[in-house]
Order: structure tokens, then sequence, then C-alpha cells
């Protein structure tokens, strides 16, 4: 296992996607965890879904920072495409870690809305990265995805298979974060390391995901479409199994040196973040009826069979995920433990609450 080489105490960490799903689980536990760290904040609260909900996790983490906080958490409203202000950010705070989760995600969005992968996952990641080439960092982590391994039939996907034929446009920005930030690395000698996420879910998550679309399709009486014929799997990943093992990689900045000719080896890795244990769409679908049902999110009578539509595979979509994660267990100690189950259950009680409830 790799000992920690930065400590986070005291240190001023930039977190962009701070409203996002991970994003504001992540600054929450940095903000819980590390003593007298500040925490930045950086968001531009787009509407791809439903703002309300982005606003929401920024008043919890308001709230949880409150008086005792104070001066420790920071919110900036604005994008990273804005170079002027990415650039202000760098060298008026001067974080000395980045985690760089501001992208737009999304496969099916990516195929009817492409400018804003280019903005956002292009042009707005070459931004962080000029910014940490001017202003040094320790360590840059940044967000990739299982959507690089496209149609790729080897299975589980390995960090050392080549992930050269994407499938959709939000996969090939992604794998073009990774190119981008390993040069950045060569060049400029920039610690960074990429995660591929792996369906992450969770409370408060985005309501594009398929778990969070079927449970608002079912309480509206709609139906529910299940791709490739129910045939997919996916690797779903626990919100705050991911956040656990974004932490642990923070610490754990990968060592410059030298090479043989004298110039600096990259200091640059990847990991994969999944369960490592792929679950049947039908069966995942299954179990999350049966946790709304048992939240009381649904009547205990609710005819799911009829709200059930198997179809075939949707353009960019791939038939399965499958993360091996020995390289992160390896490095940092750290395996996602939260069974489906016990996941669904406190997104199901998650959502009661939110929206059956008041949540002001």
């Amino acid at each position: 296992m790799l000992h920690p080489n930065v400590n986070l105490e005291g240190k001023t960490i930039l977190v962009t996607g701070a409203a996002g799903f991970i994003g504001a689980k992540l600054a929450s536990k940095l903000l819980a965890e590390v003593p007298e760290c500040k925490v930045i904040g950086l968001d531009n609260v787009n509407d791809y879904y439903d703002v309300s909900l982005k606003e929401w996790r920024l008043r919890e983490l308001a709230r949880m920072t409150g008086q005792s906080g104070a001066g420790r958490w920071e919110f900036v409203r604005g994008s990273i495409a804005d170079k002027g202000l990415v650039d202000d950010i760098f060298g008026q705070c001067h974080p000395q870690v980045v985690v760089n989760l501001a992208a737009q995600a999304g496969v099916r969005y990516s195929i009817t809305h492409p400018e804003a992968y280019i903005e956002s996952n292009l042009v707005g990641f070459f931004n962080i990265l000029e910014a940490c080439r001017h202003f040094p960092v320790e360590h840059l982590v940044y967000a990739s995805s299982s959507s690089v391994y496209g149609s790729n039939q080897k299975v589980p996907y390995s960090v050392d298979d080549r992930v050269d034929n994407p499938v959709s446009l939000y996969a090939a920005t992604k794998k073009s974060n990774e190119l981008l930030a390993h040069a950045y690395s060569k060049l400029y000698n920039i610690p960074s390391t990429g995660l591929r996420f792996f369906t992450v879910y969770g409370p408060a998550g985005r309501p594009d995901m398929a778990y969070f679309s079927f449970t608002n399709k079912l309480r509206e009486g709609k139906t529910i479409e299940i791709f490739n014929f129910g045939n997919c799997k996916r690797d779903f990943t626990y919100v705050d199994d991911i956040v656990e093992g974004v932490y642990r990689v923070m610490q754990r900045a990968p060592e410059k040196q030298d090479g043989a000719d004298g110039l600096p080896l990259p200091p640059y890795r990847i990991y994969n973040i999944g369960n490592s244990a792929p679950e049947n769409l039908l069966t995942f679908v299954d179990i999350l009826q049966q946790e709304l049902v048992h939240a009381g999110v649904l009547p205990f009578d609710y005819d799911f069979e009829s709200h059930k539509k198997l179809v075939p595979m949707q353009p960019g979509d791939v038939p399965v995920t499958y993360a091996d994660t020995s390289a992160l267990e390896r490095d940092t100690g750290f395996r996602p433990s939260t069974p489906l189950r016990g996941g669904l259950r406190k997104f199901a009680e998650w959502y009661r609450n939110f929206y059956l409830n008041s949540h002001d």
C-alpha cells in the first residue's frame, strides 16, 4: 500500500463541480474530517437537471459549516470554462490540492448537445490544467469515467486495457482528459490522478441516472424502459464508497522522479473506482421497487409489471460495466463495500424525505 504523501490538514482544496452529486459529498467529508482545511467550491449550477437539488446540496454544506466552520467553506458560482475566473481563484487562493469533478455528464445528452461537452469537459479541463501549471499544486485529481472503455468485450475492465474506441462523445471527452493530464504531467511535472467512476448512485444523486428517473416515473404512474431487453449489467457504486476512494487517492500523489534521460517521468496515475460486482438491470429494478415500497415512496400494492417495458439498446450505451479495482485496493487499501440493497434503501429514504416531506 502506498503511504500518504499529501497531508490535507490545513490545506486549501479546490473542488470543482461542488454543487454536484459527488462534489458536494466530497466537500462535506473534507470539512468534517480534515482539521483546519479550507474548501473552495466552484460550480456553475447549470440546469442540466433540477437546479433546486443542486441548491439544496449547497444549503446543506452551508448549514453544516455554520458558525463553527466560518471561513473554511467558500462557494464560487461560475464555470471552469471561464479562464479568467479559474485563474483568479488560483491566483488569489493558491489551492494546494485540486479535485476536478466539474463536467457535463451523460451519454445520451452528448448525442444531442455536443457543444456542452466541448465547453466543459475540454475547454474547462484545459483551463484547470493551465492553472495548475502556472500555480503549482501538490496533486490534481480529476474525474474520468467507465465510459472510456466503450464496447470493450474483456471484463472486468482494467486500467491497462486499451481505450481507443469510444462509443459516445462523452466518453471521447473523458479519454481526452486523461491524455491532456498525461501530457501536462510530463511537460510540467504536475502530479495527477484520473478516476474512472462506475455508475454512481445514492441519496441526492443525479435525476438523469436510471435509479432516480425510474423512481420519478413509477411515482407518476409512467412506464419505465429497461434497455437491452434487461440484459444490461452495471457496476453500481454507492456514492459514499466513491467519495472515500477519492479521499484516499487525494492523499497519495504520484511521486515526481526523473527518467534515465534526466527528464521528468510523468507523475501520473489512473484508477477504476467501482463496486467490482456488476448487477443485472432487472435485479437492480426489482430491489429498487422493493425499497421504494419499504420506504413508503410507493404503495405496497403497486403493479410493477404493468409499468415495465423491455426495449433495445440505446445509441452510445454499453451492455456491461465491470471494474477491476485491484490497483486502487493495492495502493490505498480501499475496496467499495456497500451492498446494492443497502445503498438503494438509503436512496429511497432520502427520496421520501426530500420529495414527500418538507426539505427546506
